[in-house]
């Protein structure tokens, strides 16, 4: 059994202290909600803090509201669970109960938390592995030798596996809340000891480097995230994995547009996930408004939309095959946006539906 490398635990009993420890710790401190891809990976040895902060005990963590203006408050440390079976969120948002609830398996579900998800560490077939495993190919650039510095005397612990000849590291974006809370313009709150209390749009919150996945600082702890209600909004959420539960997405696709009452786009966003190391806000969703989700409308826009999906060797299934499915995605997301039942849209969208594996 892998056991986790030896580490201080501290139990912050609230956000000021867990933003001092980081702060007083600086890169050495990791924070902890759920655990259930931290843990994990201490165990693989991919991190080794030397302090943990937990954000357990901190009163008021988690809980979802609705507020006056109708926009829903969420604790970060609310468990997937909770906001999956949510009926206000699952009337409002069905898109992100269907993200979250895509999520992992019910077990983990029941502890995972959703700001874990949306600072989920980015994941590559060369790092995903145990320690032996990265050992024997001399490591990479995101996981280097031990103690934190890359091997020295070759080009083994600083080079990126998936394309050595890049000077940065490639491993994907692999959470699910993000795409989808970015697409309805959800915004985060973050604290720190230094800047104090800060918002930022969800879409903000990601880099596209594969070490560097968020523009949180290390000392800020995630404390809010609000989603904006939109009257006449509709949200639709696309995963593609190998299995039906448990796996991380392949390829996801979040949408979310208001239309007026003829039927008209109003506004729209459309994030890609899984394709790039952060969640892709496509830009091609500004060319939707204006106008009715015919099948002409969708066809143009997923074929131009879906040239953003560069898939690499970074995760599951053949590169040619990602890329070619991403038109589907979107076009099946579309038509769900415009009213069309998944369960109407052959094999694919019943699957989807229904949460289970994309394929035959």
């Amino acid at each position: 059994m892998m056991r986790c490398p030896e580490f201080r635990y501290h139990a912050a009993k609230t956000v000021e202290e867990a933003a001092s420890v980081l702060a007083d710790h600086g890169p050495k401190a990791m924070l902890l909600a759920g655990g259930t891809d931290v843990v994990p990976n201490l165990k693989r040895r991919q991190h080794r803090p030397e302090v943990l902060v937990s954000l357990r005990r901190i009163p008021g963590f988690a809980g979802i509201s609705i507020g006056g203006d109708g926009a829903a408050v969420i604790g970060p440390g609310t468990t997937l669970a909770d906001l999956a079976l949510d009926g206000r969120v699952a009337a409002e948002w069905p898109g992100l109960s269907r993200a979250v609830g895509s999520i992992a398996s019910p077990l983990i579900r029941a502890t995972a938390t959703l700001g874990g998800n949306l600072c989920l560490d980015t994941r590559c077939n060369y790092y995903n592995q145990n320690y032996e495993w990265r050992q024997s190919i001399r490591f990479c650039m995101k996981a280097p030798a031990p103690h934190g510095s890359a091997l020295t005397e070759d080009a083994g612990g600083s080079v990126c596996w998936v394309a050595p000849a890049s000077p940065r590291c490639w491993a994907v974006s692999s959470t699910d809340g993000g795409p989808m809370l970015a697409a309805l313009g959800a915004t985060v709150e973050l604290r720190s000891k230094a800047r104090g209390k800060r918002d930022i749009a969800v879409a903000d919150l990601y880099n596209d480097d594969g070490m560097l996945f968020l523009k949180k600082a290390p000392d800020e702890v995630v404390t809010r995230v609000r989603v904006p209600r939109a009257a006449g909004q509709k949200s639709a959420y696309w995963k593609l994995r190998r299995r039906g539960s448990f796996d991380f997405p392949v390829l996801s696709v979040a949408a979310a547009a208001t239309f007026s009452k003829s039927g008209e786009v109003t506004d729209a966003r459309v994030v890609l996930g899984a394709v790039a190391s952060m969640p892709l806000v496509l830009a091609e969703s500004a060319s939707l408004v204006g106008k009715s989700l015919t099948d002409d409308v969708i066809a143009e826009f997923a074929g131009a939309a879906s040239r953003h999906a560069k898939p690499m060797d970074n995760t599951d299934f053949q590169t040619a095959w990602r890329r070619k499915v991403t038109a589907e995605f979107l076009t099946g997301a579309l038509r769900e946006l415009r009213g069309d039942d998944p369960r109407t849209m052959g094999q694919l969208g019943r699957r989807v539906a229904r949460g289970a594996s994309c394929l035959g």
